[in-house]
């Protein structure tokens, strides 16, 4: 099990299960604007992601078929979660992994719009789209 929390603990989450990808960064304006900086999460299926303190969840709808989590009490990044009919997946927040984890990037998207006090230098794919 794979566990993790907000930075004031009033969302918790467990990941009840192996994590089937690899995590990916994305540098585009919106989840730089989100995060402070890009964005790096992990896609898990909604059936074994379990979170406690839901309620302190506040969603943002940043596009028509996505909407981002963070803590409402202390604002830290959870979740960008894609509003699609029966699809299975939602990210979690590397950041708030609370479970040692031996996980490397494997793909940077949206590349052409990284900020540009940062450079890219892991070896991972890059693109522009995802």
């Amino acid at each position: 099990m794979i566990s993790g929390s907000c930075l004031c603990g009033a969302v918790t989450l467990r990941i009840e299960g192996p994590l089937e990808h690899a995590p990916e960064a994305c540098h585009c304006s919106q989840c730089r604007k989100h995060t402070g900086n890009f964005w790096t999460g992990v896609n898990v299926r909604r059936t074994v992601l379990d979170v406690q303190g839901a309620d302190s969840v506040a969603w943002y709808r940043s596009s028509g078929k996505v909407r981002r989590g963070s803590c409402a009490v202390c604002g830290s990044t959870l979740f960008w979660d894609p509003m699609i009919e029966g699809y299975p997946w939602i990210a979690v927040a590397l950041g708030c992994i609370d479970t040692p984890l031996q996980l490397k990037i494997a793909k940077h998207t949206f590349v052409s719009s990284k900020g540009g006090y940062y450079e890219i230098l892991d070896g991972a794919p890059q693109c522009d789209r995802f």
